[in-house]
């Protein structure tokens, strides 16, 4: 499966962000481009261990069986999956280009990733193999999603 820790896997997703711009319009969802990234950006920060969130009651109850059905092959994150609303983006506006800057670097902090003891807000416990898995799938979602 693809993965951020692999660097090939990497520089795939950050030569994918370098094609957005303030004028990418999304194929599907809420969002636009800024809000998109802004909402990539607290979601690297959360994988890496930066920011962390309380684990939600229902991530407890379906959380380990909604990990093990995403992470069972390469199929996309569907399309309009729910999020916590820590990751929602409501203002519409921001520097796209910084933005984007910062999730490139983000992405590049994945070479140096390794946390077996990562807590996600709804899947619960992950290994830093599931981590890697699930951020490449996150990206990937929001990249195609933005046609990228």
């Amino acid at each position: 499966m693809r993965s951020v820790i692999n660097k090939a896997n990497r520089d795939e997703l950050i030569s994918r962000i370098n094609t957005l711009n303030e004028h990418s319009k999304a194929q599907w969802g809420k969002m636009n481009v800024w809000q998109m990234l802004k909402h990539c950006t607290l979601c690297e920060e959360m994988y890496l261990g930066n920011k962390k969130y309380k684990r939600t009651f229902l991530g407890y109850l379906f959380g380990l069986i909604a990990l093990k059905g995403m992470l069972k092959d390469e199929r996309p994150i569907k399309r309009n999956a729910p999020t916590s609303p820590n990751f929602i983006v409501t203002e519409t506006t921001g520097d796209v280009l910084a933005e984007k800057t910062k999730w490139i670097s983000l992405i590049e902090s994945y070479a140096d990733f390794s946390d077996d003891n990562f807590e996600h807000w709804f899947f619960g416990k992950m290994t830093t193999e599931q981590v890697g898995y699930f951020a490449y799938k996150h990206t990937d979602h929001h990249l195609r999603q933005f046609g990228a």
